[in-house]
């Protein structure tokens, strides 16, 4: 089931962004944020009227997706950036594939236009599920983060919101 967060769920966002910081490259976090701070994000997100999601199953919230404005230029106030994260148990199980599409068409009735994905480390599976809900390729900025003793890229990918066959 894909629903909006609720401030009871910063504890589960919390965990499975900690494991993603503690673990994975596609956050160049190196330090993961409490509960309050999640719980404040999603309070923030729902005042702002941007899309917040995570997917659950059986009551157990097994990843979010949230889009919030690219820049706070005025310019970008039609460009969001979206972010997704599953938990490490639940990957390959289809989560990220129900989010993504669901935060798009949020997205979509929030108002924004066009969907950023800027992917840490340029995650194989993150592209992938990208390039299968519409996004193209945008660029590469190569060795621009560093975790783990490694140089990392960031690959950047577009959707543009106002085509409806782009899930």
């Amino acid at each position: 089931m894909i629903r909006p967060a609720r401030s009871g769920d910063a504890q589960a966002i919390a965990a499975i962004y900690e494991w993603h910081v503690a673990n994975g490259t596609a956050t160049f976090d190196t330090a993961a944020p409490g509960a309050g701070e999640w719980a404040g994000k999603i309070a923030d997100f729902a005042a702002r009227g941007f899309p917040f999601l995570v997917a659950e199953r059986e009551g157990v919230v097994t990843g979010y997706a949230y889009a919030a404005r690219f820049r706070d230029r005025a310019a970008y106030a039609h460009t969001c950036e979206d972010s997704i994260y599953v938990a490490h148990t639940a990957r390959g199980q289809g989560v990220g594939s129900a989010l993504l599409p669901a935060l798009i068409a949020a997205a979509r009735a929030a108002g924004f236009q066009q969907m950023l994905a800027v992917i840490g480390g340029g995650e194989p599976a993150s592209v992938a599920l990208h390039g299968k809900c519409g996004f193209v390729h945008a660029g590469r900025m190569r060795n621009v983060g560093k975790k783990f003793g490694r140089l990392l890229d960031t690959v950047y990918m577009q959707c543009d919101l106002r085509e409806e066959g782009n899930t």
